[in-house]
């Protein structure tokens, strides 16, 4: 009986063994399994993150090239030439071109106020346009050489005047900007021609465009550096 006993106590623990064994084996796999869970969320977070990333990237680049094409077709102008067929012209920012449209302005005002005939009508007529370019200033010394009767001893002798322009120099660093023209006067007579050097000061300030001043300037503190004689020519 003694035997038998021991038997089934051997028999209870080989069974209990092997239930722990398979316990154990058992919280092995399940571990294994959490694992095999954990590494795999871990690896779809980490494709979701590299996907979204991507997505990203293409839709940023995407939307860098559509605002890239569109800048540049901004910068072409279609022009209909004679209704037949459209011409590509370039288009450019107006800032580039103020220092030769400053130029220009200075330039035309010179010619229209020191380019004179002896006609009172020609005479009004450039003065008024040269006023449109200008301010007070340049008025005033209209009205000063009228009132020294300049412009009568013009219209009674028979007086041709005219200007050339040698340079505009123009400072576009700073506002408003300063300008000096450098340029040659002659005043013709039936007897001689009488060549004088002429140099002006002025600024110029940012105007409103119209038919009367395209390029959108008007001159400030205009006045006469120096115009003195330099040589006579007898004819």
């Amino acid at each position: 009986m003694l035997e038998l006993g021991q038997v089934r106590q051997q028999e209870i623990s080989v069974d209990s063994y092997s239930n722990n064994v398979k316990l154990l084996i058992s919280k092995k796999m399940e571990f294994k399994t959490l694992r095999n869970i954990e590494n795999s969320f871990r690896q779809i977070r980490l494709y979701a993150i590299v996907f979204a990333v991507l997505c990203i990237s293409v839709s940023g680049y995407v939307v860098w090239q559509s605002y890239r094409f569109a800048e540049e077709q901004r910068q072409k102008i279609y022009v209909l030439d004679n209704g037949k067929s459209l011409m590509l012209a370039l288009a450019q920012d107006a800032s580039i071109n103020r220092p030769v449209e400053g130029r220009e302005h200075v330039r035309h005002f010179h010619e229209l106020f020191f380019t004179l005939a002896p006609d009172k009508n020609a005479i009004e007529s450039n003065m008024r346009r040269a006023f449109n370019l200008a301010d007070k200033s340049a008025f005033d010394y209209y009205k000063d050489l009228s009132e020294k009767g300049y412009y009568n001893r013009i219209i009674s002798g028979n007086v041709q005047q005219r200007i050339e322009v040698d340079s505009v120099v123009c400072n576009f660093d700073t506002y408003p900007y300063a300008v000096r023209t450098y340029a040659k006067q002659f005043i013709i007579r039936s007897s001689n021609v009488t060549k004088r050097n002429l140099i002006t000061s002025c600024y110029l300030v940012n105007s409103v465009r119209s038919d009367n001043n395209p390029q959108g300037f008007n001159i400030e503190k205009f006045s006469v550096v120096e115009n003195k004689d330099i040589e006579v020519i007898e004819r």
